[in-house]
């Protein structure tokens, strides 16, 4: 973040599960949320902004969030045998919270999502004052900005993505937002996406894995990261494989047998 705060005007931040794993900290930290107070103290220190903030026409506003298994309301893949949500996500054991808290119910999401409460006042203010908003989080909103099961490698994916609070958060912003002036950017799945859904635009545009960036065109060479606002946002939509399958296909969350590839990859392993 040092080296990005020199080279940029104003950098944002929230912080994803990856963050607040204590696998390598060795006993630094009593659980992840000290871990959590310790990279927003380290933000404050090197001008790194993690509340919202108006630059020119555009208010920015971070938001804080974490996923809960309800998030995922469509029809689970059954045909096969897929691992569990303890065996395939590290979160589970990378993370530590208190005992109140737990990926097992929504405690966790309530929690992160409350923390943009303290940042109320100046959210109004983006909201008065901006012609433009911009919101972003590292988790997912909406279970539709991720492909069905059938298409996943590990179909219990939903389960650990997103959170409906964030959704019903980013809504309340930018409720009188003018069309076209709205757009949330996440992150966490990966998968490129760029598609408005009820007036709002999301985006994801990952740095991603250096694997996952050379299954790109041309490998991955001359990759940039996307623009998405300059003298207001930009038309221009990311070239995203599965925003633009559902553009053209309806979702069909209820055909729960598996992709080609997805059937191909549980035959091989499973």
């Amino acid at each position: 973040m040092a080296a990005l705060r020199e080279r940029f005007g104003a950098v944002f931040y929230v912080p994803g599960n990856h963050d607040l794993w204590l696998r390598r900290e060795n006993g630094r930290y009593m659980d992840s949320l000290e871990k959590l107070t310790a990279l927003l103290d380290a933000c404050s220190e090197l001008g790194v902004d993690t509340g919202p903030r108006i630059i020119g026409d555009l208010g920015i506003i971070p938001l804080f969030s974490w996923y809960h298994k309800s998030f995922d309301k469509e029809k689970d893949v059954n045909s096969v045998r897929v691992p569990s949500l303890e065996m395939a996500c590290k979160d589970f054991h990378a993370c530590q919270w208190p005992p109140d808290l737990a990926n097992e119910d929504e405690a966790l999401a309530l929690y992160f999502d409350k923390l943009n409460d303290r940042n109320q006042d100046a959210i109004e203010e983006v909201k008065k004052s901006s012609k433009q908003i911009l919101t972003f989080s590292h988790f997912v909103p909406r279970q539709e900005l991720c492909p069905e099961k059938r298409m996943l490698y590990y179909p219990n994916l939903p389960k650990v993505i997103g959170s409906d609070f964030l959704e019903r958060r980013l809504r309340t912003i930018h409720d009188n937002t003018k069309h076209g002036a709205a757009c949330h950017v996440f992150g966490h799945t990966h998968f490129c996406w760029d598609s408005v859904v009820d007036e709002i635009r999301y985006v994801q545009a990952p740095l991603a894995y250096p694997r996952e960036r050379k299954r790109r065109m041309n490998g991955g060479d001359g990759w940039l990261p996307f623009c998405i606002y300059r003298d207001g946002f930009n038309p221009e939509i990311y070239p995203a494989l599965w925003s633009d399958y559902y553009n053209k296909n309806r979702r069909e969350p209820e055909n729960t047998q598996l992709a080609p590839w997805v059937a191909k990859y549980f035959s091989k392993y499973y």
